[in-house]
Parts: C-alpha cells; structure tokens; sequence
C-alpha cells in the first residue's frame, strides 16, 4: 500500500538512519521500537510529509490519506470543540458542495455537445468518484460519537477549544484524525494524554476499524494489545519482525545472544593474531604471516551489536524511616471551583506500607486530591498527615523547579548518599542520561529530559510516602521497568495516580476509582479492576439495549 525506499537522514555530520525500506500493508498495525534518539519520530514524520528524508523516498497512492498525531498539539483557537472536530470534514464538505453546483450548472446548460459540457461531467465523475469512495457520512453523528469515546461530555461539545488543557487538546486532535477514516494512521505516543478508559476505547477503534496504523509508544500493554508488527529501529538500521511486542523481545534478544556470540569469536581471533604479530615480528621466516594478518586486521569489519542491554540494573530506595499506622486519614473531603463541584464526601484511610492507584477519567480530580492532600489548595472536610510521614511528591511541574545553573551529574551528586554515589553514572544512564549528557546545564535540557532527571532526585531521598503523579509519561520501557521495580521494593507507602496498566500491575492492591463526583475504594489490583469494570460496561449496555 505505502512503500519507503531506500529512505536515509544525516544532519550536522551525523547518518541518523541509512537505506531504510519497507511496505506498509492494509490491515498492518505496527509499534516502531527503539531507544530514545535511535529516529522513530523522524521516521514517522517522514511518513507523514512534514520531513524530507536525506536520501530516498515514500510512495502512496494519490488518493491515500494520511494522518499524523505528533506530541505536540495544537495552539488554542476560538472554534468549539465540536466545531473542531468536525474540521476533519472540512474537504469532503467541500467536494460535495463543488459537486452540487456542478449539477446545478448541467441542469441548465442545454451546450450538451460542447467541450465545456463535457469537461463538467468529468470533473463531477471524478469528485463522486472520491466522495462516494468515503461512504454515506452523518457528520454530527460521527463527530458525537468520537468525542464520547475519547472522553468528552455532550456538555463539553460547545465549550471553546481554549479552555481545555493540552492533553484534551490532543484528544481533540486524535478526533479529527480518527474522523478521516485514513488509510494510514502514524501515532507518536498517543496513550501520554488518555485516562484508562479513554486508551481502552483507543485500542478498540484501532483494532477494529483502523485500515493501517503505526505507532510509537511507550505504553507495553497498548501496543502488545493493538500491533501485530514490530519494527525496530537501531543503529541507522531497522529489524522488521511479523509479531507484536511480547514475541519482538523474545526475538530481539536472540538476536542480540547470537551477535555477542559473533562478536565474542570475533575479539578472540583479533587477539589471537595480534599476539602471533607481536610474538613474530622480528622473526625473520615468519615475515609474510606477520604481514598477510597485519593486512587482514586492517581490513576487518569490527561487528557490532545492537544495544548495550543495561536491563540489569536496578535501583534500591533508602530504606524508608517508620511512619505511623495511617500516613494519610480523610473524613468528608470535597472540592469545588466556583459551581463545579469537582468531588464531595470523600473518606479514606491509607495504612503503612500499602501501594495505591488513583484512576478514572481526565477532571475527575485524581491529580486535586493530590494537590490536597499535599496542601496545596484548599478543600472541605479533614485531610490530616500521619506521625512521622515524610512525604516525596512528584508533579506535573516537578522538572520547573530543578537548579537550572547546575550540571545533570551535580544534581544527583548533590543529594545521592551512601553506596548509590558509586553508581551515579550507571543510574543516569538508566535514565537514559550518558557521555556528554552528563555535563549539560539543566537549563539546557528538554522537557522530557527534565522530568526524568527529577524522577531520579525525588527517589534518592529517604521518603516514607510518596505520591507520584502520572510519573511514566516521558519514560521508555526500560526505564520504566526499573522505576517499576525499584517501586516494588520500596518498603514505605505509595500513591499512584496513573493511566499506565502495565506499570500498574503488580504493583498496587488497592485502587481508588475517581467519577460522578464520588471517590469509591476497590480492594483488587489493576487487572481485576478493569476486568470488572469492562464487564459491567457491557451490562450497563445490554440493560439500554433491552
């Protein structure tokens, strides 16, 4: 269907990807995997015409749509979010009303012989050709029904654009993407912005009704569930494997496995022949051997392997000092703003040592309850802080307030203490943090790189409870599985608010639902949670049926 030939970029000296080729067929969802700055994004960028290629090309059909989600949304405008969506319609609304007038100037014209008459007749073919081709489209109807899927409210419908954050911009953005019906659709971490809900609905659109997908993502259960092909970019090459993400890592480390093993032989015989060099290089009967391996050495490719694999890693907490029983005690919490009443009659307990996740839908108020419990904003009722509860908060804005004047190693150096200050370089690198990196101001460090810099920071110290929120969103999967796993260890008191369900399982027992304005306490982990919640989802949809 679509076909990349040969595609390569360079800039500032550097081959970024070099003859690339491969075929995207109908009906293929493909995750594209690689390590942060291996070239995903630019590869789907080219994808989607936003970015010329050094060398090389993409071929598609001329009436092939395709539609790219980038990670950054769209600037603010004054169109209603329904008046948004329905953009997506903009060139289909305007191809049939071309076509209405053309049939209302044949209907009146009686010059039937006449070039001009004929000329019209092609150009209405071809247009009912493209437009008939995209089916019979209720427009309103379709727009409403991807707007609830991804969340929205019928009451948000004619709410401006401007008034919702960057992640229900995206949303908006998705929308108009997903209205398309494209033949091709290229996600750049599209789960970033979406509540559990939202991503399950996702999941099932692109399952059953996407025609091709590929997709970067860093969320594990979302592309195991949706892709059926991994393409992995390393090294200015890819690796192109016809199975999804779980059969990829198989896969890939037997790949790896069977190039340390070349790579082992390889070395051995370098340092057998060099050894043979400097034993007879003097010798004067062994004169050309010393000369023909000299020549041979020179010549040899050195293999390479893939990816230096630091899986192997894994981060420790302090140990937590001791809280009291109850770290954090709610009695009738409510909040509002102005009218909006965001939640009310919360009443809670977290004990020592419990893992919990904060979950529901975006503006339900996981990330408020948050704020205060931290005391940070006001609320009704109680909120108290348990004896001796050291709390470690990351938030949203958790990388605006690093030093900017210092050094990336400075700022874990300075706060790192016992047996981790010898492996600060190593839990850097974990963090995707390496070479150079290390001696860059924070100043200069990109938004994504910021926030896991203060993940580092904030886990160093010795907190009893920490309350992490969406605290996954700019990590890779390696990194998340040592953040995962370090977490898992931690032997003090957690609160989680997250959309991620692969870092979410295994990790927590007691889950919080956010919705309808209520907090409600569910004694299960995140498989069984949703497991349940699917099932009465399907209930409630039986019951309106009937």
């Amino acid at each position: 269907m679509i076909s990349i030939d040969g595609l390569g970029v360079e800039f500032g000296g550097t081959t970024l990807f070099k003859d690339i080729s491969f075929v995207v067929n109908e009906k293929d969802r493909i995750a594209l995997m690689g390590k942060n700055g291996a070239g995903k994004s630019t590869l789907l960028k080219i994808l989607a015409g936003v970015k010329t290629p050094s060398h090389g090309k993409v071929s598609a059909p001329d009436d092939a749509i395709i539609a790219y989600l980038p990670q950054h949304l769209l600037s603010e405008n004054n169109r209603t979010v329904f008046g948004e969506a329905s953009q997506a319609f903009v060139e289909l609304i305007a191809m049939r009303q071309e076509m209405e007038e053309m049939n209302r100037q044949l209907s009146s014209r009686t010059d039937y012989e006449s070039p001009e008459y004929y000329d019209i007749i092609e150009k209405v073919s071809t247009l009912s050709e493209k437009v008939y081709s995209r089916g019979d489209i209720n427009f309103d109807s379709e727009v409403e029904k991807i707007l609830l899927g991804l969340g929205f409210e019928r009451s948000d419908f004619q709410r401006l654009t401007s008034e919702f954050s960057g992640g229900w911009r995206m949303r908006i953005e998705l929308a108009k993407i997903l209205l398309q019906k494209p033949d091709l659709i290229l996600l750049d971490e599209p789960t970033n912005h979406l509540d559990i809900e939202s991503v399950q609905w996702l999941e099932d659109f692109l399952i059953n009704q996407a025609k091709a997908v590929i997709v970067i993502s860093h969320d594990r259960t979302f592309i195991d569930n949706i892709t059926t092909r991994t393409i992995e970019v390393t090294m200015g090459r890819i690796y192109d494997y016809k199975v999804n993400y779980s059969q990829y890592l198989v896969l890939r480390d037997d790949r790896r496995r069977q190039q340390q093993k070349a790579f082992d032989e390889q070395q051995k015989m370098i340092a057998d022949n060099q050894e043979f060099i400097e034993r007879f290089r003097g010798t004067y009967s062994k004169t050309n051997q010393v000369q023909s391996r000299m020549r041979m050495l020179e010549k040899l490719k050195i293999l390479e392997i893939d990816e230096v694999d630091t899986s192997h890693l894994r981060l420790r907490f302090p140990p937590a000092p001791r809280s009291g029983n109850y770290p954090v005690i709610a009695n009738d919490v409510s909040k509002s703003y102005g009218d909006h009443l965001v939640f009310s009659d919360v009443s809670f307990t977290v004990e020592r040592g419990e893992k919990i996740a904060f979950v529901g839908k975006n503006g339900e108020g996981k990330s408020t309850l948050v704020k205060a419990i931290m005391e940070q904003i006001e609320h009704g009722g109680s909120l108290k802080i348990g004896h001796n509860t050291q709390v470690g908060y990351f938030a949203q804005n958790e990388a605006s307030l690093l030093d900017e004047s210092v050094t990336v190693f400075q700022t874990i150096d300075d706060i790192a203490k016992g047996e981790i200050r010898t492996k600060i370089k190593d839990l850097l690198g974990a963090f995707m943090f390496s070479g150079d990196d290390l001696d860059k101001k924070v100043k200069t460090l990109s938004g994504g790189e910021r926030t896991r810099l203060a993940m580092i920071k904030l886990l160093l110290e010795p907190y009893n409870l920490l309350i992490l929120d969406e605290p996954t969103n700019h990590l890779d999967m390696r990194t998340k599985d040592i953040l995962k796993q370090a977490l898992m260890k931690y032997d003090g008191t957690l609160i989680l608010v997250s959309h991620d369900r692969d870092f979410l399982d295994g990790l927590v027992t007691k889950i919080y639902e956010f919705g309808n304005k209520q907090v409600k306490q569910h004694l299960e982990g995140i498989q069984e949670f949703l497991a349940r919640k699917k099932m009465e989802h399907l209930n409630e949809l039986e019951a309106k049926g009937s």
